[in-house]
């Protein structure tokens, strides 16, 4: 996917919902949306880490104060950007706009900061419509992406796995 154009007016959330820029975040919290997509959980040293590396993270909490939706950037600070692990609440009545306002949050942040620099992003198949909007294509030119995972047999990988 890449994006760029012009970005769409901010979409609106519901009355309740905040959106966050480097809140802070239990790594129980974290967990707890990540298994509810579907992901491994990290251990809280590799919750820390992630998030130490990160140029930002931004949360979407819903009206009880739960954590309903996050995305974390990297950057070499120069021509590259990257969204990890943009994930919103299956389940919850504003997944959708959740998932929007997290894209368009991360978006505007990265033009403001880095103007220019390449942005690649890793999502679930259900932010590919807010994805869209923002104006990314989806393997553009017949270009797609792969990730490899490595792991070393034996060795704990934070992740909640040996």
């Amino acid at each position: 996917m890449i994006p760029f154009r012009s970005q769409p007016a901010a979409p609106r959330i519901r009355d309740g919902y905040q959106l966050l820029s480097q809140p802070d975040l239990a790594a129980a919290d974290l967990n707890r949306l990540l298994e509810a997509c579907g992901d491994r959980p990290r251990s809280p040293e590799r919750w820390q880490r992630v998030l130490d590396c990160s140029a930002w993270h931004l949360a979407v909490l819903d009206g009880s104060g739960d954590l309903v939706g996050f995305v974390r950037a990297t950057s070499d600070q120069a021509l590259n950007a990257n969204l990890w692990d943009l994930l919103s609440l299956p389940g919850d009545p504003a997944r959708t706009e959740v998932l929007r306002a997290l894209v368009h949050g991360a978006l505007s942040r990265l033009r403001r900061e880095l103007g220019g620099c390449s942005i690649s992003v890793s999502a679930p198949p259900e932010a590919l419509e807010a994805l869209q909007r923002s104006g990314f294509v989806v393997d553009p030119g017949g270009i797609r992406a792969m990730g490899l995972e490595l792991r070393s047999p034996g060795r704990d990988t934070g992740w909640g796995e040996k």
